[in-house]
C-alpha cells in the first residue's frame, strides 16, 4: 500500500499522440492502479510530448521541481517512459527526487543509481582506451598538444567549491518555489506572514523540513530577486 505525496509524469512521443491521447490514458490507468488503495495524494500531473531520445524535457523538469517542493515521489507508468539513456538517468539521480515506476515498483531511484554507476564505468573504460591510444600515438613519435592544470590552483578552489554547491542548492530551491509564490500572491497574499501561512497550508516545508515564518519567506524572496 503506497503512502505520501506523488507527482505523475506521463510522456507521449509525438504531437499527434499528445493531441489524440493515444497511449496517455493507458499510462494514467497504470498510475491510478498503482496508487489505488493507499493513503496518498497526487499533488501534480505533468504530460510531456517529447522524443525518448531527448534529455531536455521541460515538463519533466517541472515535475521534478514539484517533487522537491512537495517532498513527493515521481511516479511513471512504465520505466522506459523516462529514458533508455543511462547518461540521462545520471541527471535524474542528481535531481535528488524519489522515483517509482508503476509497472516495476522495485525499480526505484536505487535502480537509477545502479544504472548511473554502469554509465560511469563505461565512461571510465572509454577514458582508459583514449589514454591508451594517446600513449600509443606518443610512442610512435606523434606530438600531443594540451595544457596542464595547476594542482595548487585546483587545491585553492576546493574550499569555495563546497560553498558554491550549497549556494546552488539554495538557488535551485528558490527557483522551484517561484511559481508557487507567484500563485500565492495572485490569490491575494501580500505580506510575508500571509505568504508563510499559505505555504504552510499547502503542506510545503522549508528546506530543513520545518514550517515557514516571515523571516524565511523574506530570505526566499531575496534569492528570487523580488
Amino acid at each position: 500500500m503506497v503512502e505520501g505525496n506523488f507527482v505523475s509524469y506521463l510522456r507521449v512521443s509525438t504531437d499527434r499522440q499528445g493531441r489524440s491521447g493515444l497511449g496517455l490514458e493507458a499510462q494514467k490507468v497504470a498510475v491510478d492502479e498503482f496508487l489505488n488503495g493507499g493513503r496518498w495524494s497526487l499533488v501534480g500531473e505533468f504530460i510531456e510530448t517529447e522524443s525518448g531520445a531527448k534529455d531536455d524535457r521541460p515538463k519533466l523538469q517541472e515535475a521534478l521541481a514539484a517533487c522537491r517542493v512537495h517532498n513527493a515521489t515521481l511516479v511513471i507508468a512504465k520505466l522506459d517512459r523516462l529514458s533508455r539513456d543511462a547518461h540521462f538517468l545520471i541527471g535524474l539521480q542528481k535531481a535528488g527526487v524519489r522515483f517509482v515506476a508503476a509497472d516495476m515498483p522495485e525499480a526505484n531511484e536505487m535502480v537509477v543509481g545502479i544504472m548511473a554507476v554502469v554509465a560511469q564505468a563505461e565512461r571510465k573504460m572509454i577514458s582508459a582506451r583514449t589514454k591508451a591510444a594517446l600513449a600509443a600515438a606518443k610512442a610512435r613519435g606523434n606530438k600531443l598538444g594540451g595544457t596542464r592544470s595547476n594542482s595548487a590552483t585546483i587545491h585553492q578552489l576546493g574550499a569555495p567549491a563546497s560553498q558554491a554547491v550549497r549556494v546552488a542548492k539554495a538557488a535551485s530551491r528558490a527557483a522551484d518555489l517561484s511559481p508557487v509564490i507567484e500563485h500565492i500572491r495572485a490569490s491575494g497574499a501580500a505580506s510575508l506572514r500571509e505568504i508563510a501561512a499559505a505555504l504552510n497550508a499547502k503542506g510545503i516545508t522549508t528546506a530543513r523540513g520545518g514550517e515557514w515564518r516571515p523571516v524565511q519567506v523574506s530570505r526566499l524572496l531575496k534569492k528570487q530577486g523580488r
